[in-house]
């Protein structure tokens, strides 16, 4: 006999806990509502030639691959078979992965349907990614990811609203976060005057893991990319002596690209400055995110109430779609974990404790004769926009109040012979135990105004 089990990485979920994910999906599609987003969906799967070479290398190594339809090895690479190369042998019985984010799949849309959008187009999604990462902590293999992105515009503007976006969900959730803001045009800046100028993705690839393996961890691996100790040694002085805007810009006087970097930041801070959305912002000039796709603003997500990663994160990309065939199409997007904001408000108790759990009513029926007044029973209820359960069978009033009890319902109408015969129910309130006759004309009535 087989042992049940779900694959690493992925979870079951219970009604109780899906009522509250709903939650903070239905928080965050409203707020990108009010800001003007429109939903989209994209395909569980995509194209690997879609995927591949958007993520960095590493990246690329935690898409999922889904083989070929039927016999995949007929068309097997035989060379890469006989030497047991996997990478090479991918192409001949792999071309299709499971999505690894939203934003790529955007910009493959964006570019298939360009003819039917008007540009700036804004759009959001709420769909599940798949990442091949080891499971840890907040860190799943299959995940949510709630996306915000516009393509069409190059206006600083979109930062800021996104920004400002982050800031309306966390407050209504209820959770205090840090957003981290800084720009690849700095990082870029970093490189060059530390003279790592060609190993621009060697260096955002190790410094993006800094809150990870720290600073030591960090040098390694640049060390092993073949970065020198004296090029190390001059980024990590710059980085120590850039904390705020003004030193941001002193130290990029000698880099044109740094500067803009600059200027981009200072321009998204007036922006956020006018409603009033600074207060959690805060200037890393360390922080890298680690894809290729990034080239400008970037922002990540952090609570500071408990120890966790990132809840968010995103940027500005210059020219995704030209990998589509569409050069020219600049757009800037958000992320929000879904995971991790539900591990979050867990853990913090945050979930608003009158939230959904079950549905209002449970109809007992008494006997046999009664399971047709009770169905009638729940249908009217059900029309009048009550949510209700009916028991499948006549049974003891002791053990249907036991299951209506231990599944969280509010009420339990009893339906026998007297109530039938008089063309009433019995209301019984499972929180204070009180119990009412209604006639049946009234009870919706009746218990909306319970």
């Amino acid at each position: 006999m087989m042992k049940p089990s779900i694959p690493k990485g992925t979870r079951d979920f219970s009604p109780e806990q899906l009522y509250k994910r709903n939650f903070i999906f239905q928080t965050i599609r409203e707020v990108f509502e009010i800001y003007g987003y429109a939903p989209i969906e994209t395909p569980s799967m995509e194209n690997l030639q879609v995927l591949s070479g958007k993520y960095g290398e590493e990246g690329d190594t935690l898409l999922f691959k889904v083989l070929n339809n039927g016999d995949y090895l007929d068309k097997a690479d035989p060379i890469a078979l006989e030497q047991k190369n996997s990478k090479a042998l991918i192409s001949s019985i792999s071309k299709r992965g499971l999505r690894y984010d939203l934003t790529v799949p955007f910009a493959r849309y964006v570019v298939m349907h360009q003819n039917e959008i008007q540009l700036p187009f804004k759009r959001y999604q709420i769909q599940p990614v798949w990442r091949a990462d080891r499971p840890q902590k907040g860190r799943y293999q299959e995940f949510y990811q709630c996306d915000a992105d516009v393509v069409g515009s190059d206006s600083l503007v979109y930062e800021a609203e996104l920004l400002e976006i982050y800031n309306t969900v966390f407050k209504k959730l209820g959770l205090q976060v840090n957003i981290k803001v800084n720009n690849r045009k700095l990082l870029a800046g970093l490189a060059e005057i530390a003279g790592m100028a060609n190993k621009f993705m060697d260096l955002t690839i190790a410094l993006d893991k800094l809150d990870k393996i720290g600073e030591e961890g960090v040098r390694k691996e640049m060390l092993e990319k073949r970065i020198t100790d004296l090029q190390v040694d001059v980024l990590f002085r710059a980085i120590a002596s850039c904390h705020s805007l003004e030193e941001m810009e002193q130290l990029m006087s000698q880099s044109e690209i740094g500067k803009e970097g600059v200027n981009e930041i200072r321009k998204v801070l007036e922006y956020c400055a006018v409603s009033g959305a600074t207060d959690n912002i805060d200037l890393d000039i360390t922080l890298a995110r680690g894809l290729n796709y990034y080239t400008g603003c970037i922002f990540e997500v952090q609570t500071t109430e408990t120890a966790m990663g990132s809840i968010g994160g995103g940027g500005r990309y210059a020219d995704l779609t030209a990998a589509f065939g569409l050069p020219g199409v600049s757009g800037v997007g958000i992320s929000f974990g879904a995971e991790r904001i539900y591990d979050v408000m867990e853990y913090l108790e945050r979930f608003p404790a009158n939230l959904k759990t079950a549905p209002k009513v449970m109809v007992a029926p008494m006997d046999e004769e009664s399971m047709a007044f009770g169905y009638n029973v729940s249908s009217i209820l059900r029309s009048n926009g009550i949510s209700t359960d009916l028991y499948p069978e006549p049974a003891k009033l002791k053990k249907q109040l036991k299951y209506a009890s231990e599944r969280g319902f509010a009420f339990c109408i009893i339906c026998g012979e007297k109530e039938r015969r008089n063309g009433l129910v019995s209301v019984k309130n499972l929180s204070t135990t009180e119990q009412e006759d209604v006639p049946l004309d009234l009870l919706s009535a009746y218990l909306s105004s319970r």
